[in-house]
């Protein structure tokens, strides 16, 4: 039997996502909510109800909850162990390196993408980036809410196409 690295490679990344949607991260609720989103894929039914607390402008916790796919839900779990931690410029600037990735571009040598490297092979099937995209899209609005000094704000995906 040849020894294929790539087979080895798939399943490992294929085990790392099914954790992620079997045992998503961040379903705790917060004790106290700074900003939040409500996210939205119309496409394929994705739903998510960010909740993010703040200290100044760090991320010290995230909450998503709701129902999606697979990738959106392993999406959203990866999120919730990635950013807090970081500051709303930061977390920002991540969401866009991996709106990039889903996109076809490279990672930035000095950026580590974590579990989320394993959300990579989606940019082959555009009809699926979306449902990757959708946590991160989210984030973005809940933060853009927050310091325009709103409550909540809310993101679909559809919207994502719109902003490249």
């Amino acid at each position: 039997m040849v020894d294929r690295p790539e087979v080895a490679l798939d399943e490992l990344y294929r085990e790392v996502v099914l954790d992620h949607h079997r045992r998503p991260r961040g379903r705790t609720p917060l004790p106290r909510v700074d900003a939040r989103a409500h996210g939205l894929n119309p496409v394929c039914g994705d739903e998510i109800h960010l909740h993010l607390s703040l200290d100044g402008d760090r991320i010290t916790g995230v909450e998503v909850q709701g129902r999606g796919c697979a990738i959106c839900t392993a999406s959203g779990s990866m999120m919730a162990e990635v950013i807090p931690g970081h500051t709303e410029v930061e977390a920002t600037a991540f969401a866009e390196v991996f709106r990039n990735v889903m996109h076809g571009k490279v990672v930035p040598p000095d950026v580590d993408m974590g579990d989320l490297e394993a959300l990579e092979g989606v940019k082959k099937f555009p009809v699926r980036v979306k449902c990757a995209l959708l946590p991160w899209v989210t984030l973005v609005d809940a933060l853009r809410a927050w310091r325009n000094g709103a409550t909540e704000g809310t993101a679909t995906t559809e919207t994502e196409e719109a902003n490249p």
